[in-house]
Formats: structure tokens, sequence, C-alpha cells
């Protein structure tokens, strides 16, 4: 069962997985198109996720030198790296998961 989530999850990203493309993407600061590429997102996707993220305040919208850049603020740092704990521990278990069940002493 967990494998199966595990071959779903590399074919298609969760909204949590954008979100951290997202933040990822902005951390410096960059026009939107920027962020569309780097997280592999249509615009009217993007849009919309970046119009949630700026609700929730986890990325902020500038106007620099008249042009509009995104930037990850601390709250989406914070989420980053709460993200990046949350997905080691995942790996750590699928990991854990797999060397148990290879053993001769497992049981099903």
């Amino acid at each position: 069962m967990f494998y199966e989530y595990e071959e779903d999850a590399c074919k298609r990203r969760d909204r949590l997985y954008i979100i951290a493309d997202i933040l990822k993407a902005a951390r410096k600061g960059v026009p939107k198109t920027e962020i569309m590429y780097k997280a592999g997102l249509s615009f009217a996707q993007l849009t919309q996720y970046l119009s949630l993220l700026v609700r929730l305040e986890l990325v902020e919208a500038l106007t620099i030198n008249g042009k509009l850049i995104y930037k990850t603020t601390a709250k989406g740092t914070r989420y980053l790296k709460s993200y990046g704990e949350i997905r080691r521990l995942l790996q750590e278990r699928a990991k854990h998961n797999i060397t148990s069940r290879s053993s001769p002493l497992s049981y099903p």
C-alpha cells in the first residue's frame, strides 16, 4: 500500500509539494514568469497559487523598479523547513519499510 503511494507521488505532485516548489523559486524575489518555469506550472495555475500564498502571507508581492516581484516571506521559509522535515521523515519511514520487508525474519 505504501509503495503504491510512493509510485503515485512520483508521477503527480500534490498541492503541498507545488507550494514548496513555488516558495523555493521565490526565495530571492523573482518575477512571476521565473517562478512559473522553475515550478513547472502554467500561468493560470501559478496565478491561483500566488493569490493563495499572498493571502496566507507565505509570499509577498513587491514592486521594484516598476516590476512586480514575488518573494518568499519568513513564514514561507518556515513552511519550507517544516515541509522538508516531513518529507525526510516519510522517506526514512519508507526506507525502514523496505528494509524490514526484505528481512527473512519479518512478518507480513
